[in-house]
This record gives C-alpha cells, sequence and structure tokens, in this order.
C-alpha cells in the first residue's frame, strides 16, 4: 500500500479519501456493529431504544432450537445443491459456444446477456406465467412430449425448482462473460499440441480447459455458494416464501422478522448464524481447491 512520504501528501490522500470512508463507516461498519448488539437484545423496531433489554444469547437458542431453523436451513441447502451445478453447467457451456465464431455471434451474446441487466421483477412475471400449472410455456412444452408438468410456484415438491430455474436463466450470462475471459486466455497452442496427438474435443475440454480455467470456475463456485446462502429476490418476488413455507430462506426470514414482525433482535441473530454459515463454507472450500486448482497456467 502506497503512504505518502509527506505531510501534506498525507493530509491531502486522507481528505481524498474521506468521503469513501465515512460512506463505510456509516453503511458497513457501524450498521455490522448495531446488528451484532441487537442480536443479544430483545428489541422491537416500533419501540423507543430505551424499552431493549438485554437477553444475551436467547435469541439464539430460540432460532437453534426452533422447529422452523431445520427447515429453512434445509430449504437454502435444497436451492443452493440444485442451483450449483445448473449455474456451473450452463455458464461454462454458454461461454464456450460464445467462444466460437459463427454467423449471428453478436446476436445470440445479446440474448444471453439481456436476462442479466433484467429487473427481477419484470423477469419474476415472466416466470411465473412460464411455470404455470395449466397455461404455462413450460407445461405446454412438456405435454408436447406427453408429460403433465406440476403447478410449479403452488407446489411444495416444485416451487424451489420453479425459482432455481428462474435464476439460472437470469443469472448464467454474467457468469458465462467471466468463464469466457478465462477461454480468452488460453494460450491456442494448448490446443495446437493436442491435435496433433490426436486429442477428441471431451480430450480436450477435460484435459486442458477445464483444468486452465480453474481459477475461475472456483471463484464462480465461491460467489455462487455465498449468493445461493443468501438468495432472497427470487424467492421473495416469485413464491413469498410459500407454498406453505416451502421457499422460506434465510434472508427471507430476516426481512420477514425485521421488516414485517418488527422482532429486529431474532432479526439480527439469524443474520450472525447466516454470516458464521458463509464463513466456514468459504473456509472449506479454500481449504479444497488445493486438491484440483490449478494456478500454474
Amino acid at each position: 500500500m502506497y503512504i505518502p512520504n509527506t505531510p501534506s501528501k498525507r493530509r491531502a490522500t486522507f481528505l481524498l479519501l474521506l468521503p469513501s470512508l465515512i460512506g463505510v463507516v456509516g453503511f458497513c461498519l457501524l450498521p455490522i456493529l448495531f446488528s451484532a448488539v441487537f442480536s443479544v437484545m430483545d428489541y422491537d423496531l416500533l419501540m423507543p431504544m430505551s424499552t431493549m433489554q438485554h437477553v444475551g444469547l436467547r435469541n439464539y437458542t430460540r432460532i437453534l432450537t426452533g422447529s422452523e431453523f431445520p427447515k429453512v436451513m434445509g430449504h437454502t441447502f435444497t436451492y443452493l445443491v440444485l442451483y450449483l451445478p445448473l449455474i456451473l453447467i450452463t455458464s461454462v457451456g454458454e461461454a464456450l459456444i460464445l467462444n466460437k465464431s459463427f454467423k449471428g455471434h453478436g446476436f445470440f451474446r445479446t440474448v444471453c446477456y439481456t436476462p442479466v441487466i433484467t429487473s427481477w421483477v419484470a423477469a419474476a412475471v415472466v416466470w411465473q406465467w412460464v411455470l404455470s400449472g395449466k397455461y404455462g410455456l413450460l407445461n405446454q412444452m412438456l405435454s408436447v412430449f406427453g408429460v403433465t408438468g406440476p403447478s410449479w410456484l403452488n407446489s411444495k415438491e416444485w416451487a424451489m425448482p420453479g425459482v432455481v430455474l428462474a435464476a439460472v436463466w437470469k443469472d448464467t450470462g454474467y457468469y458465462a462473460l467471466m468463464v469466457l475471459s478465462a477461454l480468452k486466455s488460453i494460450d491456442p497452442s494448448c490446443y495446437e499440441a493436442a491435435d496433433i496427438d490426436g486429442a477428441t474435443g471431451i480430450k480436450k475440454l477435460t484435459k486442458i480447459t477445464l483444468p486452465l480455467i480453474s481459477p475461475t470456475l472456483f471463484l464462480l463456485i465461491v460467489i455462487n455458494i455465498i449468493y445461493g446462502l443468501q438468495v432472497f429476490d427470487s424467492v421473495l418476488i416469485m413464491t413469498n416464501g410459500g407454498p406453505g413455507g416451502a421457499t422460506t430462506v434465510f434472508l427471507e426470514r430476516i426481512y420477514k422478522y425485521a421488516f414485517k414482525q418488527y422482532k429486529m433482535g431474532l432479526a439480527s441473530a439469524y443474520s450472525w448464524i447466516l454470516f458464521a454459515l458463509i464463513l466456514i463454507f468459504t473456509a472449506i472450500q479454500f481449504r479444497l481447491q488445493r486438491r484440483w486448482v490449478n494456478y500454474d497456467a
């Protein structure tokens, strides 16, 4: 880090950084501090702060021993287990297509990225129609093959897969561009040598492409596990945690405890439990990356 060597330069540097520092302190550090305090308090958001009472770890105990927490955990991990492999497969597949030169390449790239810049509200309206049980486009397509599709968003078993489909559709274009940038950085001579040795397309994919883009894939896994544990907008807009609580996830519970029931203590405790889970999963990923991520390319 560069540190100016004269007092006048240090003062100028501090003044230039001051607006950013105020933002970091005001919108990041202070909310984190207050949430830690609220998590050990019984605090109703509609009541004066003078009524706040210290309850120690009672909020954490209430959450971890309650019947709701295992369900929330199960729904969140269901989303993650469905979303993560799908987003990796679709992102890599789309990037491999975009890495080729063909007629209509620019149009295809635009179509792929359009969902990324689409508002979740607009996307949810479209996907609620696509996943409609009786008139939905997806079920009409399945009926062509003689398959009767479920009432996706109104079914406890199929609501979460429906949300995952919509999220994968919306997010693939963004992550595909990250994979595409990694593909562009691969030295073409690697493929030329493989062609000379008679390697097939599958061999080149598994022995050259995937190992050389493994740092990017690792980044995608880290980002998407964090995102999966914090999924919120798609669930709230498409199902609002339903039907029958089948899509209740961590951030949906935090939002409703804080801004629907005004139980800020429970909401803050939920937030710190989620933080602990994200920290544990991230640490495990960084530990396991040594076994498969190749940084020598």
